[in-house]
This record gives C-alpha cells, structure tokens and sequence, in this order.
C-alpha cells in the first residue's frame, strides 16, 4: 500500500503560507489534512457560547470545503488527539506526521508523546516554525549567549537578524511559503473520513460575539503611533485572533508593515518576545518571572474580584473596560494595562486570577503574551513596571479618554446619579500596595 503524510492543523488554519503544510506537500507523498477539536482544551472551558470554539468550527469547516474542491479529503475528529493520531496511524499508510510548533506546556507535553507514539511506528514527526519570526533561542545575547530577558536589546537584535536574513531565500524570515499552490494534485483522497463533529455534539453553542475582520487597514498601521493609546479611535488592527489562530500568518502580516510603522512593528516583536520567555523560562505559567514576587500577600478578596470582573468598581476607565471585554472579547491595551494595574496593585489580587479572567475572556488570548502583560503589570515580569509605578484610574482617564466617549459607550450611567461611587480610595490603596510589595522584597529587592 502507498504511503501517504499527514499533515495536523492547530494554531495555523489557513491554506496560504503555511510553514507546515508546505513542508508536508513538499515531501512527495500524498497529504492528508487533519483536524482535531482537543478535548484537553475543550473541557476546560466553562462557557459553552465560548466565541473562539465558534470560530475555530467555522475556519476548519470552511478549510474541510476548500480542500475537498480540491479533491482532497479532511480527517476531522473530537477527542484526544494521542489517541486519535494512534488511531489514524494505525488504520492508513503514514510515512510521516507535518505540523506548526506550539511552545506551550502542554502542547510541549502532548507533542513527545505523539513523537514517542509514532517512532515506535517507524513514523517520523516533523515540526516547522510558523506562529512566530524568530523563536526559542534564535535571538539570544552575543556576549552570553542566554535569552534575553529585556525588549529593547531583544528587539535590536531581532531588527538586525531580519534585516541580514532578508536576502536568504527560503531561509529568509519572511520568506514566502507558496503552500496552496501545491495543494492541488498532492492531496490525498477518497479516505474514510468520521462525520464532521457538530459544535452542539461537542457540547457548544454558536457564539453570538462578532469576530473582526482579518483584513489589514493600512491606514490604522501608519497612524498606529499616534492613535494606539486612546480606546474611543479606531486605532489598532484588531487582528489579534487572527493572528492567535493562524488565519492570517504572522510572516504576511510583518511583510506588509515593515515599513509603514516601527512602533507596529514593535509589537509583533513582542509577540516574539514573550513566546521566547515563555519557552525559555517555562516557570512563568504558574510562576512569578522574578521569583521574590511570589512572597507578596495578597488580599485576594473575592468580593472584590468579582466587582471588578463585571465592572462595577466605581473607576470610570476600569469599568469601562471590562464591560467591553465581557461583550465583546476585546479589550484596548491601554485599557487592559490599567485594569491590570488597578486588580493587582489598587485591589492587591494576585495578577493569576487576573490572568485567568482574560483567559476565558478575550478573544485573542495567547499564553505567552497573556501572561507576559500580567506580569508587567504587577512588577513580577521581564520588562516589568517597577513596582512603585502604580497607574492612577483618574489620571489615565483624563489622558487617554479626555472627553469620555469610551467611557460613555460602556458605562451610560457615567456623570449620573446612578454610576456607584468608588470601591476604594485609590490614593490609600497605593500606599497599602507599596508596603505589601516593600514586605516581600526588602530581603531581595
């Protein structure tokens, strides 16, 4: 029997550049595409409407239409993918398995396993790099040869390695990975395929969130400096869960905006930035990056929490922006730095619980960028605000939304008798913060 690739869709669904899938068709066997909603993810998930399980179903429902088109066939399946992959190994020819990186724990743990599973098959697994430009420890310092743990040198060497890369062919950072034009005639078909799982089978409802579109607005990118900070313009892509999926690729979008706007780029070097921290220090998941941060005494007041979860803290900015967050899966940055701020050091609640909200909430949660601006915003981070830098609610509100239009969007009973007054006196709430922090790191600052 011939032998055929398989090549497994995860934070990559697009047909287009695709690292992985390129790779796969390249390698001179029949490809078969495959899919598989985890049940390890899926489960956790306690709200049923969640809106980016809807997205996920619609992007591969739309991939499984576009292949079979083209004469391929779609190997969909729900459970876990172990023993899915054991499964489909088992009953088809695989000479090899083709798929993108994740540099998360788990996706770390579930890969050796695949890996170990399918060696013992005589198998082999390839992985391409793809849900970043430069990853683990491509950029590291030239005089110690370690990670970095600061952006701006990070960044400068991430600039210089692209800019010499450039001209390297397919070696090239950005180079263009002409995936969909292989597509047609290397797909494997006619395989017995199960029946693509309904989201109500799953245990789901169909969101009723709006996601943004993937199309870029050039216009926001080369205006992005001076409109990035202020919630009521239209100042920022909104591509964040596009780019978390793999709908649009991260090589495309920095291809189209290298040189519009560097305060643009900046941010996909982040991007890259806190996925390297993320592998490199694997410790951050659970853990404070600076480790004496986890000596504070939290308040940890559950009362609390919750008032700030529903925006209800009395803080005009803060409560605005949780109310967009819960309606619609966004929040501005500059709005998710202040209510970070206001939950770690004005309420002093350990920035996980923080972390987690956002997790379940926002449509373009990433681990590695989620948990890298949760730790900024508590001190515990890399870059971190140093921990006597509180924002002030008042004074962020007066700056970046002057005239209330954000404010008023989400909080109509702003300027009325009806708004609550504040939870707290942010003023003595500083203070308290300072002398919890000062607590914890005075034997290691």
């Amino acid at each position: 029997m011939s032998k055929i690739s398989l090549f497994w869709f995860r934070r990559d669904l697009r047909l287009d550049d695709n690292r992985g899938l390129f790779a796969a068709l390249k390698a001179g066997l029949p490809v078969l595409p495959i899919f598989i909603f985890d049940t390890n993810i899926l489960n956790k998930l306690s709200d049923k409407t969640d809106a980016r399980v809807s997205f996920i179903y619609n992007q591969v429902k739309s991939l499984k239409e576009k292949i079979e088109k083209l004469g391929g066939s779609f190997y969909v399946a729900y459970g876990n993918p172990v023993e899915i992959i054991d499964k489909i190994t088992n009953e088809l020819p695989v000479k090899y398995l083709f798929t993108n990186k994740d540099y998360e724990f788990y996706a770390l743990q579930r890969d050796q396993s695949i890996k170990e599973s399918l060696e013992a098959k005589n198998i082999s697994f390839h992985l391409s790099k793809d849900h970043v430009i430069f990853e683990e420890r491509e950029i590291v310092s030239k005089s110690a040869g370690t990670p970095y743990t600061v952006f701006t040198p990070y960044s400068k060497s991430w600039k210089e390695k692209l800019k010499s890369g450039l001209l390297d062919g397919e070696n090239s950072p950005l180079f263009t990975y002409d995936s969909e034009g292989l597509l047609h005639g290397n797909l494997y078909a006619n395989a017995a395929v199960p029946d693509f799982p309904t989201l109500d089978f799953m245990h789901f409802q169909p969101s009723k969130i709006d996601i943004p579109s993937k199309d870029l607005n050039l216009k926001i990118v080369e205006n992005y400096s001076e409109n990035r900070d202020f919630p009521a313009k239209v100042g920022t892509s909104r591509l964040g869960i596009h780019l978390r999926f793999g709908t649009i690729g991260i090589r495309e979008l920095a291809r189209k905006i290298i040189n519009l706007n560097e305060t643009f780029l900046n941010e996909l070097i982040w991007r890259d930035f806190y996925a390297q921290i993320l592998f490199n220090f694997p410790h951050v998941e659970k853990n404070a990056f600076r480790s004496n941060y986890d000596l504070i005494k939290w308040r940890n007041n559950i009362d609390d929490f919750d008032r700030w979860t529903v925006g209800k803290t009395g803080f005009p900015l803060v409560d605005a922006g949780m109310r967009e967050l819960n309606a619609t899966g966004f929040m501005h940055n500059r709005v998710r730095m202040l209510t970070a701020s206001f939950l770690t050091k004005n309420l002093l609640i350990d920035w996980r619980w923080g972390e987690k909200y956002f997790a379940e909430k926002l449509l373009d949660f990433d681990l590695a960028s989620n948990n890298g601006g949760w730790q900024w915003a508590a001190g515990s981070g890399t870059d971190a605000a140093p921990y006597f830098r509180i924002f002030s609610p008042e004074a962020q509100m007066l700056k970046f939304d002057a005239q209330f239009q954000y404010i008023k969007k989400w909080v109509p009973e702003f300027g009325t008798p009806h708004y609550i007054k504040p939870m707290i006196d942010s003023k003595l709430s500083k203070d308290l913060c300072l002398a919890a922090y000062q607590l914890a790191l005075k034997s290691n600052p």
